[in-house]
């Protein structure tokens, strides 16, 4: 194909083509992209004709790519990052009068102990702009970063897409949260033998606060896992559990209520807390702006 027969291209069927390939799901593409079903369904009867392939097979309840998309999508993708990075640096950027739209994934701990200044200081700078929040983790950062679902990210990770940039933000200390009456800090003792409760995006009931017991022949017994950090603010007032918490976000649970924290009875390892963002935009001026903002208020956060 040469450049002339380009124009008989449609772009939006491509960006159609890069959704598809990861959602594998017409109604999810038809959400993500704000059209109705109808029309991406006649989108992808165009891409086959397009490209000569069914594109998408039935796979019992869902849809998974031939081979020949595959092959399509991973031709396609660097040149449609290309593009977009190419047309994202053509734009200035002026927060004062920007009305863009911001897609961030955030950890569960990111969100509740350092989104909240943060964003109070883009609605300063940035009034016109819209923020949308994904949530995310280590399990869910990579791929929502290739999708295209979000530009930035904040979070523990680790695997990351082959163009993605990483910049660590801060390590992510411990506190332990209760909310008895106690008076005296926790020993080890006191610590190990308590019920404790955990944050859990997956559900699973041991982390890497088990890992550090072992290395030192101890254990806990965790008696409740829930998915939100806010949860744990009524949950432990009152009761003998105990939680194990960034110390960003114990900072925001005991704020105004008679939770406390206080530091470990052993060493605990500390995680890094980094922001992640996808290659294409990394000369973006409204995403660096942004990533500037991150970095300001997450990284010096107290």
């Amino acid at each position: 194909m040469n450049r002339n027969d380009l124009r008989r291209v449609d772009m939006n069927l491509l960006v159609i083509f890069e959704a598809l390939m990861f959602e594998k799901n017409l109604t999810r593409v038809a959400e993500k992209l704000f059209m109705g079903q109808p029309a991406v369904s006649a989108a992808l009867g165009r891409l086959r004709d397009l490209f000569d392939d069914p594109l998408l097979l039935r796979n019992g309840r869902g849809m998974e790519p031939t081979p020949r998309a595959l092959a399509i999508l991973k031709e396609l993708q660097p040149a449609m990052d290309t593009i977009s990075g190419a047309v994202s640096r053509a734009k200035d950027f002026d927060p004062s009068t920007s009305c863009a739209v911001f897609r961030i994934g955030l950890s569960d701990d990111a969100e509740f102990g350092l989104f909240p200044p943060l964003l109070s200081r883009l609605r300063e700078e940035a009034p016109g702009i819209i923020v949308v929040v994904r949530r995310a983790n280590f399990l869910l950062m990579s791929s929502l970063l290739a999708s295209g679902e979000i530009s930035v990210g904040v979070s523990y990770t680790t695997e990351l897409p082959a163009n993605a940039k990483r910049k660590k933000l801060r390590d992510i200390p411990c506190k332990v949260l209760r909310g008895d009456d106690g008076e005296e800090p926790l020993t080890l003792d006191d610590y190990c033998a308590r019920p404790h409760a955990m944050v859990s995006f997956s559900g699973d009931l041991s982390g890497n606060i088990d890992l550090d017991l072992a290395r030192i022949g101890r254990s806990r017994r965790v008696v409740l896992a829930v998915p939100q950090f806010s949860g744990l603010r009524a949950l432990l007032a009152g009761t003998q559990i105990i939680a194990t918490v960034p110390d960003y976000a114990a900072c925001a649970l005991t704020e105004g209520t008679r939770l406390r924290a206080e530091d470990p009875p052993f060493a605990i390892d500390a995680a890094e807390l980094s922001m992640v963002w996808s290659g294409v935009h990394d000369n973006d001026p409204a995403e660096r702006w942004l990533r500037g903002r991150i970095a300001e208020h997450m990284a010096a956060a107290n």
